[in-house]
């Protein structure tokens, strides 16, 4: 499983004093100047991965590709600055195909004020494939990692859960601005982007920060998306678990003390709504509760296989 590889990376990895922060978080640290660390994550998504590329606009898999890396920036708070674009292009209508991936990047760039910096663009007998590395920079307040989270603190999700692959999964909207503004006026613990799915990220701060948590399931804010994706699916799950397990929501995960939860749910100027889920707590583990019973919740989220 991908989790083990990167345990054995981490073990495998020389310490370094240009490393702050290493593999096991949704994006280095790396200290280059006397000035803000440098924050750098790159993501690699594949054709009938990540997207289906002839049942899409490839316009919008190139906002993907941009969004999601710079949805690794927001779970670090770190500020946006530049990425590299790495492609391997199909033979057949290559230039037609990477004309659109970059018009689905550039709006996305400018809003956010990144510098495509360069990169490598190649041909091959292959399907589509995309590797972005974005690079950041902390504010005054360091990065936010998944490694500070406390017993007693509370639990919270911007947006809605659930039910991406109906098109969320493509649109992605990456909280950057919501996490530099959180962090600024907040006291965030820990955080990290539900990409993965709710209860799998969720695991991930509660790994690094040895710790676990409850979560209410009546509290979670489930997408219209995932009640439709019920509704309409014959693997019978229903929305809660569309929510818990879907992935690639790309909304934020954090976590604060309970007088500053009360504060970011009562703060207007953030523009995307908040919902406190639960706490984190002493006992190792994730468990749910529903209808006042609680029972333990194993992560069912995406893991990519590493197979013998």
């Amino acid at each position: 499983m991908e989790s083990d590889f990167i345990q054995w990376l981490r073990q495998q990895l020389p310490s370094s004093d240009r490393l702050a922060l290493g593999p096991g978080d949704d994006a280095a640290v790396l200290r280059i100047a006397d000035r803000a660390d440098c924050v750098v994550t790159t993501d690699l998504l594949t054709d009938q991965v990540d997207f289906v590329l002839s049942d899409v606009d490839p316009q919008r898999v190139g906002h993907k590709a941009l969004a999601v890396n710079l949805s690794d920036l927001a779970a670090m708070a770190a500020r946006p600055v530049a990425v590299v674009i790495s492609l391997a292009l199909p033979h057949k209508g290559a230039l037609e195909l990477v004309r659109a991936l970059y018009s689905g990047m550039l709006p996305l760039a400018e809003r956010f004020g990144v510098v495509i910096a360069g990169g490598d663009t190649n041909s091959w007998d292959g399907p589509l494939v995309i590797s972005v590395t974005a690079i950041g920079e902390t504010t005054e307040h360091g990065p936010l990692t998944r490694r500070g989270a406390q017993p007693g603190d509370r639990i919270l999700v911007t947006g809605e859960l659930g039910g991406s692959i109906l098109g969320r999964h493509l649109d992605v909207e990456p909280r950057c601005n919501e996490a530099l503004y959180l962090h600024s006026h907040h006291d965030l613990h820990a955080g990290i982007d539900i990409s993965d799915g709710l209860s799998t990220d969720l695991a991930h701060i509660t790994d690094e920060s040895r710790c676990g948590a409850v979560i209410d399931s009546a509290s979670i804010p489930i997408a219209d998306a995932a009640r439709t994706l019920s509704a309409t699916n014959v693997d019978g799950r229903l929305p809660l678990e569309h929510a818990l397990n879907d992935g690639e929501d790309f909304e934020l995960l954090l976590a604060v003390p309970p007088t500053t939860a009360e504060q970011i749910i009562r703060d207007t100027s953030l523009g995307v709504p908040v919902t406190d889920i639960g706490e984190f707590v002493t006992e190792r583990g994730l468990w749910l509760v529903e209808d006042g019973e609680r029972r333990p919740l194993s992560p069912g989220g995406y893991q990519h296989r590493f197979d013998p």
